[in-house]
Protein backbone atom coordinates (compact mmCIF):
# COMPACT_ATOMS: atom_id res chain seq x y z
CA UNK A 1 0.00 0.00 0.00
CA UNK A 2 1.25 3.47 -0.88
CA UNK A 3 2.56 5.55 2.04
CA UNK A 4 0.71 8.79 1.39
CA UNK A 5 2.86 10.89 3.69
CA UNK A 6 5.99 9.73 1.90
CA UNK A 7 4.40 10.34 -1.51
CA UNK A 8 3.53 13.93 -0.53
CA UNK A 9 7.05 14.51 0.81
CA UNK A 10 8.54 13.19 -2.43
CA UNK A 11 6.33 15.52 -4.47
CA UNK A 12 7.27 18.50 -2.31
CA UNK A 13 10.94 17.65 -2.88
CA UNK A 14 10.40 17.16 -6.62
CA UNK A 15 8.77 20.59 -6.87
CA UNK A 16 11.42 22.12 -4.60
CA UNK A 17 8.72 23.22 -2.16
CA UNK A 18 9.13 23.31 1.58
CA UNK A 19 7.05 22.11 4.49
CA UNK A 20 6.68 25.78 5.43
CA UNK A 21 5.19 26.53 2.00
CA UNK A 22 2.66 23.72 2.35
CA UNK A 23 1.80 24.76 5.90
CA UNK A 24 1.12 28.34 4.74
CA UNK A 25 -1.04 27.15 1.84
CA UNK A 26 -3.04 24.85 4.13
CA UNK A 27 -3.25 27.54 6.82
CA UNK A 28 -1.73 25.06 9.30
CA UNK A 29 1.41 24.87 11.39
CA UNK A 30 4.62 23.27 10.22
CA UNK A 31 4.25 20.76 13.06
CA UNK A 32 0.87 19.73 11.62
CA UNK A 33 2.39 19.18 8.18
CA UNK A 34 5.32 17.22 9.59
CA UNK A 35 2.80 14.96 11.37
CA UNK A 36 0.94 14.50 8.08
CA UNK A 37 4.11 13.51 6.30
CA UNK A 38 4.84 10.87 8.92
CA UNK A 39 1.42 9.22 8.53
CA UNK A 40 0.41 6.36 6.30
CA UNK A 41 -3.12 7.76 5.90
CA UNK A 42 -4.68 11.22 6.16
CA UNK A 43 -8.08 12.92 6.04
CA UNK A 44 -9.56 12.99 2.54
CA UNK A 45 -10.39 16.70 2.74
CA UNK A 46 -6.78 17.54 3.51
CA UNK A 47 -5.58 15.16 0.80
CA UNK A 48 -7.85 16.92 -1.70
CA UNK A 49 -6.35 20.30 -0.76
CA UNK A 50 -2.82 18.94 -1.06
CA UNK A 51 -3.61 17.32 -4.42
CA UNK A 52 -4.86 20.66 -5.76
CA UNK A 53 -1.90 22.61 -4.36
CA UNK A 54 0.68 20.21 -5.77
CA UNK A 55 -1.17 19.42 -8.99
CA UNK A 56 -0.93 15.68 -8.37
CA UNK A 57 -3.90 13.34 -8.00
CA UNK A 58 -2.99 11.31 -4.95
CA UNK A 59 -6.48 9.77 -4.98
CA UNK A 60 -5.80 8.22 -8.38
CA UNK A 61 -2.54 6.77 -7.13
CA UNK A 62 -4.27 5.28 -4.08
CA UNK A 63 -6.99 3.85 -6.30
CA UNK A 64 -4.45 2.27 -8.64
CA UNK A 65 -2.62 0.82 -5.65
CA UNK A 66 -5.86 -0.78 -4.40
CA UNK A 67 -6.65 -2.13 -7.88
CA UNK A 68 -3.17 -3.63 -8.15
CA UNK A 69 -3.54 -5.27 -4.73
CA UNK A 70 -6.87 -6.80 -5.71
CA UNK A 71 -5.30 -8.36 -8.80
CA UNK A 72 -2.63 -10.18 -6.84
Amino acid sequence: MINIGEAIKEELDRQERTVSWLARKLNRTRAYVYRLLSKNSIDTGVLAQISLLLGRDFFQELSEDVSDAEGE
